[in-house]
This record gives structure tokens, C-alpha cells and sequence, in this order.
């Protein structure tokens, strides 16, 4: 008689089978409360149903004021009181559906880590991953290798916290507009990347990797930098920012019922409730209970879990581990620095030439975002001087000459106002790369000449 035995394939047809049976409802109340719309979520339980629910709400620029989350059991049940970006109810009438899709049976979609440089093929675009220590002019040069290969940067979010970095960039092929599928070219544009990400100090060995499919661009970076354990403090002790706040973060056991608690308290801001969930369930740990409070300045998150094998954290190591994540995953959003809007027409090589403005004139990008609407750029980075201190004020206007003052813009909030600034020499942002960027890519072999070389 043949034996059999049950596989993770009938467990998940038992799951896909209770969602058809059971499926989810959800509910936008704008009546019962005078000033937020009341989401309520009732669905079959299953792993990642809290955050793929927060996540679409976080992708509508939903802001969560209170929640009531209860997940103990067969079954899932959320109550969120919620507002626009802008304080008021919410006038979206596909709320409810775009929940309803993500905790479908093509929702939860869990990734799994990978190494420090992937490249994947999309529909669209191919998509690079990056991971590594930072450092000043890491971007310039990154940006300045795919230039010269022929790459059309058409987005990208880079993140940076720790003194590391994290980035996922979605390019074309600038002739053909087409994704980049030729394996040698991917594998020359990984080896490039990666011998940048090296940079002959790095002492956290550097992987490359490929891989398929897309994923949620903050939610993977969130996996990027949890992998490269940017929660890890001791290596190169980097001193906090003194102006930013540290999260007070509190993990104890409450052993009558089985559970750890997680109570957190910061300052409020978009976003830091998709990132402390994200944060938990990649490490593995299922929320049972929460409740979240947001309606001032200071938001307080309260968490009830178990690890995904049904037990609460066991040992004192483990707990200052969750302490360090969470308090890593609240920082990783919090932008240092000055605020850079760059606003002008799309072209190849674009970000290459600013970034190189940037590194050239003592700048150093923390945090990025890179967006191409139609013809137009619409980029966002946040700066500091090479060392992580406060701009000033003569360096930003130095690089708004050379870049083009009505093309970056700046809020004179958090700069240092110096007099006389010392004169800085003019670049275009049409010509060719010159100086150090020149020189950095005759090394990597990419140009047969170079102006310094000779």
C-alpha cells in the first residue's frame, strides 16, 4: 500500500478553497464619524493579511489615525479609521476594492531575500537591485556606469540608513526603450555594480543574484536593508543625526496569554505603520492583536505576537534584535538633510550629470526618489555635506547654477547661511562626463580615453 502524506501544496489549495468560501469584506463608513471615514476588513486569516492591507492603503496616501486589528484565530478583523493626505474623508469609491484584490488569492505574496546586486526582468523595465556600504559619490558613480552602458534610468528609490544603502533602479535599453533581457549585458552591469558597491572596504561580502517577477519597491527595500542588517549599530558605530528622535521601543512577554508585546511610541509621519508591520512580518512574526493611535504629533503602536511557529520571543538577545529592527525600520523613512526638487525635461545620462554636480560641489545624496512623467523628470533627493552635517546655503546655490535654477528648486528650511561662498565652476548638463567621473570609468574600462589619464 502506497503511503501518503500531506505537502505544501494541499495546505495552500485548503486556503485558496476557505478564501472562495469566505471571501473578503470590506466596508467604507463616511457617515458614523463626522471627521475620518471608518474601513472595516472581515476575511478568512492568513500570513501577511495585516500588511497587504496597510500596504494598499499606504499606496492611496491613506493616513491611519487609530486602528484595531484582531487576527487570533480563523479569521481576520480590522477596523481602521482613516483620512486623506490632506485630514479629510476620503472620497476614493475603489477603496474597498483595491483591498478586497490584495487579500484575494493572487495577494501575500512573500519574496524571499536575496543578495546585494540582483537584476530581474520585467514587463516594462528591468529592475536592479543594490545594496552595500555607503559612501560619497556612490550614486554618481553608479549612475555614471549605466549612462555609459546605454541604460535609461525611467525610476528609482534609494534609500540610505547606517552608513548603508539600498536602492532599486528600473531602467530600458535607451535605444529601444525595451527592458534589458541579453545575459551578458546583465551580467556585465551586475559585475560593474558590483565592483562599485565593493569599493575595496566593504567588509560584509557583497552577492549578485537574479531574479524574476516585481515586487512592491518599499516593501522590498525594506527587505534589502533587513538582510544587509543596517539594524546593526556596532560595526561602524556611526553617530545618530542629533536632530532626529529616537523611537522609544519597549518588547516584553505577557506570559498568561502567550503573547510578546510590542508597544512603540515617535513622531507621527506617513508611512510608520507600513513600516513597523513590514519590518515584523519579515522577521517572521504574525500580529495577533494591535492597536495603533496617530492623532497628534506622537503615534503610539501597540503589537501582541507570536513567531510564525506559535511562540513568543524566547530569549533576551532575541528581544534587543526587535528593538534595534523596528527602531531601524522607523528611521529608514525619516529623511535627512535638505530638500532637493529637480523638475525638467527626461533625457539619457540625466541623473549621471546631477549626481556628479552633487559630488563635485561636497554634496552627499541620503535619500532618493527618481520619477519620469511623460517627457519630464521629477526627482527628490535630500542632501548633507560630505560628512553628514548641515548644507550651506552657497553649496546648494552652487549646484542650482550649475544645474539651472528654475530646473532645482529648495526650501531655505535646516541649511547653514554662509556670506561669501567660494566660486564653483559652472557644468553643463548637456556635455560629456569630464574630471573624476571621466577617470572613474576609464578604471572600469568603459572609456578608452581620458582627458586626466593623458
Amino acid at each position: 500500500m502506497e503511503s501518503w502524506s500531506p505537502s505544501l501544496d494541499v495546505h495552500q489549495e485548503f486556503a485558496k478553497l476557505v478564501n472562495r468560501m469566505h471571501p473578503p469584506r470590506v466596508t467604507v463608513d463616511n457617515i458614523t464619524y463626522r471627521k475620518v471615514t471608518l474601513i472595516k476588513v472581515d476575511s478568512a486569516n492568513k500570513r501577511g493579511s495585516l500588511l497587504e492591507v496597510v500596504q494598499v492603503l499606504t499606496d492611496l496616501n491613506i493616513q491611519i489615525k487609530r486602528a484595531y486589528i484582531s487576527s487570533d484565530g480563523e479569521w481576520f478583523m480590522d477596523v481602521f479609521h482613516v483620512t486623506d493626505q490632506y485630514g479629510n474623508k476620503l472620497s476614493e469609491d475603489n477603496v474597498a476594492d483595491r483591498i478586497q484584490q490584495s487579500l484575494g488569492p493572487r495577494g501575500c505574496s512573500f519574496r524571499s531575500l536575496r543578495g546585494s546586486v540582483g537584476v530581474q526582468s520585467a514587463m516594462q523595465h528591468t529592475t536592479i537591485e543594490l545594496t552595500g556600504r555607503d559612501r560619497p559619490g556612490l550614486l554618481s558613480e553608479v549612475f555614471a556606469v549605466l549612462a555609459n552602458l546605454k541604460c535609461n534610468v525611467v525610476s528609482a528609490e534609494i534609500w540610505t540608513h547606517n552608513s548603508r544603502i539600498a536602492s532599486i533602479v528600473y531602467i530600458t535599453d535607451d535605444e529601444t526603450g525595451l527592458p534589458i533581457e541579453d545575459p551578458d549585458r546583465l551580467a556585465k552591469i551586475k559585475h560593474l555594480l558590483l565592483f562599485i558597491l565593493k569599493g575595496g572596504r566593504d567588509r560584509r561580502r557583497a552577492q549578485t543574484a537574479v531574479s524574476r517577477g516585481f515586487t512592491h519597491t518599499q516593501r522590498r527595500l525594506h527587505q534589502l536593508m533587513y538582510a544587509d542588517r543596517d539594524y546593526d549599530t556596532g560595526e561602524y558605530n556611526r553617530l545618530e543625526n542629533s536632530r532626529s528622535v529616537k523611537p522609544l521601543v519597549t518588547v516584553e512577554n505577557c506570559s498568561e496569554k502567550g503573547y510578546t508585546v510590542v508597544n512603540l511610541r515617535c513622531p507621527d509621519r506617513p508611512k510608520l505603520l507600513f513600516d513597523t508591520v513590514c519590518t515584523l512580518t519579515d522577521m517572521q512574526y504574525v500580529v495577533y492583536h494591535a492597536t495603533i493611535i496617530a492623532e497628534g504629533v506622537e503615534a503610539s503602536q501597540e503589537f501582541y505576537i507570536r513567531h510564525t511557529d506559535g511562540c513568543p520571543i524566547s530569549s533576551e538577545a532575541e528581544r534587543e534584535r526587535v528593538i534595534r529592527c523596528l527602531e531601524a525600520a522607523i528611521k529608514r523613512q525619516v529623511p535627512e538633510g535638505v530638500k532637493l526638487e529637480l523638475c525638467g525635461e527626461d533625457r539619457v545620462g540625466l541623473l549621471s550629470d546631477v549626481t556628479r554636480i552633487f559630488r563635485e560641489n561636497g554634496l552627499s545624496i541620503t535619500r532618493a526618489e527618481v520619477t519620469t512623467r511623460g517627457l519630464k523628470a521629477v526627482n527628490t533627493f535630500y542632501v548633507t555635506d560630505s560628512s553628514g552635517d548641515q548644507v550651506k546655503s552657497g553649496m546648494i546655490e552652487a549646484v542650482r547654477d550649475a544645474i539651472g535654477k528654475s530646473v532645482l528648486t529648495w526650501k531655505e528650511d535646516n541649511v547653514l547661511k554662509t556670506g561669501n561662498s567660494q566660486p564653483t565652476t559652472r557644468f553643463s548638463l548637456s556635455g560629456l562626463f569630464r574630471s573624476r567621473s571621466e577617470k572613474f570609468l576609464y578604471n572600469l574600462g568603459l572609456i578608452s580615453s581620458c582627458s586626466e589619464v593623458i
